[in-house]
């Protein structure tokens, strides 16, 4: 039997913002979005495989003391989806060791996604844009995919945490807001929407590869503007519910 190995471009162990508590975060190589804000573009193509589930456990297990209650591991990337096989095992073998296990993802692979959610305790969806053209624009595929990673993890009652990039002139407007309130109607048991400010930092990074910087004439989003835009989405998701409840 082939041993199943993936490709990992690196493990932090001491993650605090990809997860509750914290958290080693995995990071695979390998994406199918070309997302134009994508800031780690050296990890778009899969590498060498170079780890396997139980080289990994075992990694992990030593930074267990640290995890206390709420902590665990989060599959991180690129895009985890594409490591399914490995992701599958790898989470049975955490279960054992009662470790929580988050996936972050664009929702976005190769299919199988109901059998590798069987182990998953929390994910952490990135939302590119609500509009299928805009979508497009952004990542470079259809938004199809999405879709149906969404419909899967709904139907197994999956806990999702939403996270939103503000991009100046793209996803910074009061329509876009509201837009996001009616889109996250279909995702079923969020518990939480975080919005992350577009930033410039892997810019540096497209220039040692040889690739065009997509945003070049963008600035960094303004925190205070994005904060904003958070309260005003908070508040047009509290009118929605207000208006939900009168019509039933």
């Amino acid at each position: 039997m082939k041993q199943c190995k993936a490709s990992i471009d690196s493990i932090e162990t001491f993650g605090l913002v990809d997860g509750p508590g914290i958290r080693v975060v995995v990071f695979f190589n390998g994406c199918k979005l070309r997302c134009k804000y994508c800031h780690n573009p050296e990890m778009w193509k899969k590498a060498k495989n170079n780890y396997t589930p139980e080289e990994l456990v075992e990694k992990i297990k030593r930074c267990k003391p640290y995890f206390n209650e709420n902590g665990g591991v989060t599959f991180s990337g690129g895009e985890p989806l594409l490591h399914s096989n490995f992701i599958i095992e790898t989470a049975k073998l955490l279960k054992k060791e009662n470790i929580h296990i988050a996936l972050d993802t664009s929702g976005v692979g190769n299919g199988n996604y109901e059998q590798l959610l069987n182990n998953i305790d929390l994910i952490l969806l990135d939302i590119k844009h609500t509009n299928p053209k805009e979508y497009k624009e952004i990542t470079g595929i259809e938004m199809k995919e999405v879709e149906n990673f969404i419909q899967i993890a709904n139907k197994m009652n999956k806990k999702i945490w939403i996270r939103q990039v503000i991009i100046p002139n793209i996803t910074d407007t009061k329509e876009y807001m509201i837009d996001l309130v009616n889109y996250l109607k279909k995702i079923k048991n969020i518990e939480r929407v975080d919005f992350l400010p577009f930033h410039r930092l892997g810019r540096e990074k497209y220039i040692a590869l040889g690739i065009p910087y997509p945003y070049e004439e963008k600035k960094d989003m303004d925190k205070e503007k994005c904060k904003e835009l958070y309260n005003f989405f908070l508040q047009k998701q509290k009118e929605n519910r207000f208006s939900e409840k009168e019509l039933t």
